[in-house]
């Protein structure tokens, strides 16, 4: 029964729990779909805090109701399950700016925060996700952020997976607001819909998602990253840049434009890059130096994933990544009718696994509405199928 009044609530954009229940005590339909009689009393409005720290939060049941609506689209031939598209909006936290202290005042604060204890508490069984140097008592969470040119906020990503041929979501993630979280949350819903039954030739997104050793995971899974790749070998302010330099793999070794060798040197982890080197003596007195390096030698980087980058450079101007490119671009319009339909713009809930359910359910009612309009143009087409 709390299940169904809270779908309600994402299903008409009724955001307030006190004023759902308001609602469902007036409304018909309401009462029908979530089964309570005339002569039942409607619950409290704190029943579901209660309940959201006991049997929400240990059952996950927001996502198995919403996989499940996800099944039935399958099994309705609704989804496709080819082309995918993944992408991230911000959605402004329970939590100000003002509430965040240094991180070394924590344990201060922990005395007459239980949030802030909890907090502490699973940074000792686990390394923290944001090495901020400031964290809010109110949601430790919530990470202070910005996406374009507007105000800085508190907030968490909402991560959609979507079916590009049906606008159905797949995959949900809420995820702390780092640009690098977003490629995490792309793995697990991926992970995930594979569990479904669901295996995609193909992933759409914007180059947030182009580094390589994302590129490469998809690769090794046998789907297609239709995703501009985050390159910097054109930046070398005027050098000479890696593509003008030629490479011998028998020898393991890159040539200059002057055929001079540069033999790998060694490994560069923080960047994830092998490192190739020339000599001071190979260098000094060359003509073409000032083009190439103001180093006494040159270096050159080249990305651990090299070769998965370059398979995804190969199918940027093919028509299916073509097409791929354009289609990804549906998921903004899930985006607005999340926060401008179910009126979505900040959550009123703080820590990460309270936040899943409001995400998840308005997931859940997003595809509802779908699935219904699906079958019902289906049966106006075909009555028999009724």
């Amino acid at each position: 029964m709390l299940l169904r009044l809270l779908l309600v609530g994402y299903l008409y954009g009724i955001t307030s729990e006190r004023r759902l229940l308001e609602e469902v005590r007036m409304h018909l339909a309401y009462r029908w779909f979530t089964r309570l009689g005339f002569e039942q009393e409607i619950p409290d409005h704190s029943t579901f805090s209660k309940n959201r720290h006991g049997r929400f939060r240990q059952s996950d049941v927001f996502r198995e109701v919403f996989e499940e609506i996800v099944r039935r689209c399958l099994e309705a031939g609704l989804v496709e399950g080819q082309n995918l598209a993944v992408d991230g909006t911000l959605v402004e936290a329970n939590a100000s700016r003002e509430s965040r202290v240094p991180r070394k005042q924590l344990k201060e604060a922990a005395q007459i925060s239980r949030t802030v204890r909890e907090y502490l508490a699973e940074l000792e069984q686990r390394n923290p996700v944001s090495d901020a140097k400031k964290v809010s008592t109110t949601d430790p969470d919530a990470i202070l952020t910005t996406k374009g040119s507007g105000t800085a906020r508190m907030a968490y990503y909402d991560n959609y997976l979507i079916d590009t041929a049906s606008r159905v979501i797949v995959g949900v993630e809420a995820t702390p607001a780092l640009s690098r979280q977003e490629m995490v949350a792309a793995r697990k819903m991926l992970e995930r819909v594979e569990k479904l039954g669901v295996r995609p030739e193909s992933l759409g997104a914007d180059k947030a998602y182009g580094s390589g050793e994302f590129l490469a995971w998809l690769l090794a899974r046998g789907v297609q990253p239709h995703i501009p790749v985050i390159d910097r070998r054109h930046q070398r302010g005027g050098h000479f840049t890696r593509d003008q330099f030629r490479y011998e793999p028998q020898e393991n070794t890159y040539y200059c434009p002057e055929g001079k060798p540069l033999r790998y040197s060694r490994l560069k982890r923080r960047g994830q890059g092998y490192i190739y080197s020339s000599t001071v003596v190979q260098c000094r007195g060359c003509r073409q130096k000032q083009h190439c390096t103001a180093a006494p030698f040159r270096n050159l980087v080249v990305h651990w994933y090299e070769p998965a980058r370059e398979v995804v450079r190969g199918l940027a101007g093919t028509s299916a990544c073509v097409h791929s490119q354009r289609a990804r671009r549906k998921i903004e319009a899930m985006f607005s009718e999340l926060k401008y339909r179910i009126g979505l713009h900040r959550v009123r809930l703080r820590r990460p696994w309270n936040v899943s359910e409001p995400f998840l359910l308005a997931a859940t009612a997003q595809n509802l509405k779908r699935l219904v309009r699906f079958l019902a143009q289906r049966q106006a087409f075909n009555p028999s199928t009724a």
